[in-house]
């Protein structure tokens, strides 16, 4: 029979005394905290984690605890923290020039001058039925917008003009028998005269013999007293025929009174002034030969003059016989005047696009003097009435139509082609293509316009898989693009837009 070693008898009773000795120890030590009354059990139930997160917030998730690339451990996201799903993370689809030009990468970059490339995200991008920006794009590009109102359009037709001499009130003296000046009473451009006034006499051998021949005439029909009834009668038709042919040539009454009274040749005859106005233009000289026709004076009367403006063919519908017209007169700063409309001319200049008005006003004091530049103010006559209207800077016109940007939403904008009327300084008439109520781009539209040209772009070649260069049909008309009348259109002279119009 084997005996155990006495050796290990003992060293398994020195191990069963350590850790009786160990134990006794570690009661000794515990301390137990009393629990204060009132204090709340503890949840036996353990807290129930949805998910891990990335430490430094990106949009990383794990379903159990990992550490990220620089050994940070994840954070449980418990499901009584109730915190809000992670944002979602925005998509870059490109990036693309910040200067406009039809450039774009596939990875952040810079251009020539050190700008960096403008990241454009897959919500930008919207559909073909419209235009989506980013809040951050619309302040960038200084987007504003404006409801589109029902009111009267104070269209104002601006035209230039001169003023002219009023064709019904100038006279021309031509006699219509030649001869010579014997004698000038008026000798100076511009003299004032006066209806009835004696201008010049005229010597004329044909005037003698005409009235000698009617003396004569008279003198044979006296000597006739006693003949028959047919003789007198051809004595009277030759009397009457001389006295004709003197008064066919426009001789003055009173001249005419007195050779039939006084039976006596007159050497001279005199010419009368036929109007009250001023001498405009005199070829007579004393000692002067003229010829039958020949002009020696021209006289008018100033106390109404004309103002002829062209007007623009589109703003001819606006104006109206009888309509009063604003004139200012760079000969006369400060100084009001007006006019009414008396004509309009009903032929148009092929080279100026242009139709004549004629304006008549009142010149008493003779301030008003021919060949004066004026220029011309017409309240357009339909300005009472309310239109459907909208800024001009809203309407991008291309030449062959036009186009305005109409917020849907907040960042939504969607093209429409609409039809315009008659336009004042800084508003246009709507007629067709948009109602009452409706908001529309009145600043940025153009680099709406062009980031949404610029996209369409990029859609059509990343579908057919071509290079960026390449060129595709853009959502709106980009042809021709026309900036607006008004000044106050920031940023919008950008590359690829080029002004209507009219009056």
């Amino acid at each position: 029979m084997k005996t155990t070693p006495p050796l290990l008898i003992i060293f398994v009773i020195a191990a069963l005394g350590l850790g009786f000795a160990a134990g006794y120890y570690g009661r000794q030590k515990e301390v137990v905290v009393p629990k204060e009354a009132g204090a709340p059990e503890s949840d036996p139930q353990e807290r129930k984690i949805l998910y891990y997160r990335n430490p430094m917030g990106l949009p990383d998730t794990s379903p159990e605890p990992k550490k990220d690339s620089m050994g940070m451990d994840y954070i449980p996201v418990y499901a009584d923290d109730r915190e809000p799903a992670p944002k979602k993370e925005r998509k870059v689809l490109y990036y693309r020039n910040p200067m406009g030009l039809a450039d774009t990468s596939p990875v952040p970059k810079k251009d020539s001058m050190g700008m960096d490339y403008i990241p454009v995200y897959e919500e930008e991008q919207g559909d073909a039925g419209g235009i989506t920006v980013s809040w951050d794009r619309l302040q960038l590009l200084g987007v504003k917008t404006e409801t589109v109102r029902l009111e009267p359009l104070d269209v104002m037709v601006h035209a230039a003009g001169t003023i002219t001499v009023d064709e019904r009130s100038l006279f021309t003296i031509a006699p219509k028998v030649g001869g010579w000046i014997e004698k000038l009473a008026v000798n100076a451009t511009g003299d004032q005269v006066k209806a009835g006034q004696p201008l010049l006499e005229v010597y004329s051998p044909e005037l003698i013999a005409a009235q000698e021949e009617y003396l004569v005439a008279r003198q044979t029909l006296a000597q006739l007293a006693k003949a028959d009834a047919h003789a007198r009668q051809v004595s009277e038709r030759m009397v009457q025929a001389a006295l004709q042919r003197l008064q066919y040539w426009d001789l003055p009454k009173p001249w005419l009174q007195e050779l039939q009274n006084r039976h006596q040749v007159r050497r001279t005859v005199p010419v009368f002034s036929p109007t009250t106005g001023v001498v405009l233009d005199k070829a007579a000289v004393e000692g002067l030969k003229f010829e039958p026709g020949e002009t020696l004076f021209r006289i008018a009367d100033l106390n109404q003059v004309w103002l002829l403006a062209d007007i623009f063919e589109q703003d001819l519908s606006l104006l109206t016989p009888g309509q009063p017209v604003q004139v200012k007169l760079s000969a006369l700063p400060g100084v009001p005047a007006t006019g009414v409309i008396d004509f309009i001319y009903p032929t148009l200049s092929e080279a100026t696009r242009t139709a004549r008005v004629r304006i008549v006003m009142q010149n008493p004091h003779g301030q008003l003097k021919p060949s004066m530049y004026a220029q011309v103010e017409i309240r357009g006559q339909f300005s009472d009435r309310p239109v459907l209207q909208v800024s001009k800077s809203a309407v991008i016109d291309s030449g062959r139509r036009q186009v305005v940007l109409v917020q849907s939403e907040e960042g939504r904008f969607s093209p429409r082609e609409v039809t315009v009327g008659y336009r004042s300084l800084d508003r246009v008439q709507i007629l067709s293509g948009l109602t009452q109520g409706e908001q529309v781009v009145t600043r940025g539209n153009f680099l709406i316009d062009a980031e949404s040209n610029l996209k369409a772009v990029l859609s059509s070649l990343s579908a057919a898989d071509q290079p960026a260069e390449a060129t595709a049909a853009p959502a709106m008309d980009h042809s021709a693009h026309t900036m607006p009348e008004n000044g106050d259109q920031s940023g919008q002279d950008m590359p690829g837009h080029d002004q209507h119009g009219g009056h």
